[in-house]
């Protein structure tokens, strides 16, 4: 067993060690990241177990139990009482440890677009330069693996049965994630960090569509042409029609909406059981 240590700072609420839980896996005694949570496909068990200390203070793990479901409510709820309350602006929709969720409106602002490979005849988007567009309204949720994007049919607070279409920004691959690259990753999962993560979706540079994003729009020119006539004549709207309904599998489904179609809800739910 390695030599791990960790040291507490004592706090003003006399935290006094008492109690530790022990997890365990299928399959290895190593795993690439010793702090990270097992697939979804592993079996784990975790046990509960007193610490008990002997004259000179130092604590030892006693024999445990089974870790109930009981137990671990109470635990996550002793542990959520030392979060720090806030203020949440409108456009959030969730925030949780794990799971950030908000929107953006539609809205005209730059976008950098550095096409490697500019298809011929495009009026302002031939080289690397900075223009206003349009974008529509857009979904964003963050979990500490990643930041999902979406569009939105509707410049308007979604709720939960909104369905959402795919995105149009180059850099987001067509199951919704963005294209991280060397774009500098936020260290918070909290509502502080909202504005790195848009920065990270608007202020990038995009080069090229990722595969499989041109089944996300319908039309002719597909998206590179469709941001330069968006760029070339000025416009103040994207037109939101052209957009398909979100579908991690795009150039298979059908361009009108379905029964089975994907909405806010949905995706949050995913993104909370990850």
């Amino acid at each position: 067993m390695s030599d791990h240590s960790s040291h507490f700072e004592a706090t003003g609420g006399g935290l006094v060690l008492t109690n530790a839980i022990l997890l365990y896996q299928a399959g290895t005694s190593r795993t690439p990241n010793a702090y990270g949570a097992p697939r979804n496909d592993m079996a784990a068990f975790a046990s509960m177990h007193a610490v008990e200390h002997d004259g000179d203070g130092r604590p030892t793990i006693a024999a445990g139990i089974p870790l109930s479901r009981a137990q671990l409510r109470q635990w996550t709820e002793a542990l959520g009482r030392t979060a720090i309350p806030e203020i949440l602006p409108d456009t959030v929709l969730v925030s949780h440890p794990d799971v950030l969720a908000w929107w953006t409106p539609a809205q005209v602002r730059p976008a950098y677009f550095a096409l490697s490979s500019p298809p011929d005849g495009l009026r302002a988007l031939s080289r690397r330069t900075t223009v206003a567009v349009p974008y529509p309204a857009h979904l964003f949720i963050a979990t500490r693996t990643g930041l999902g994007v979406y569009a939105l049919p509707t410049s308007e607070r979604p709720v939960a049965d909104t369905p959402v279409l795919h995105s149009p920004i180059l850099n987001v691959f067509i199951e919704g994630r963005l294209c991280w690259g060397n774009i500098p990753r936020p260290k918070t999962l909290g509502v502080a960090a909202i504005p790195e993560f848009e920065r990270a979706v608007f202020d990038s540079w995009s080069t090229h569509p990722n595969p499989g994003q041109e089944w996300t729009v319908t039309g002719k020119g597909g998206l590179v042409r469709l941001w330069d006539d968006l760029a070339a004549r000025a416009a103040s709207r994207f037109p939101v029609r052209r957009l398909r309904p979100f579908h991690p599998a795009a150039r298979q489904r059908p361009a009108r909406p379905t029964a089975d179609a994907i909405t806010v809800g949905r995706l949050v739910s995913a993104a909370a059981g990850r």
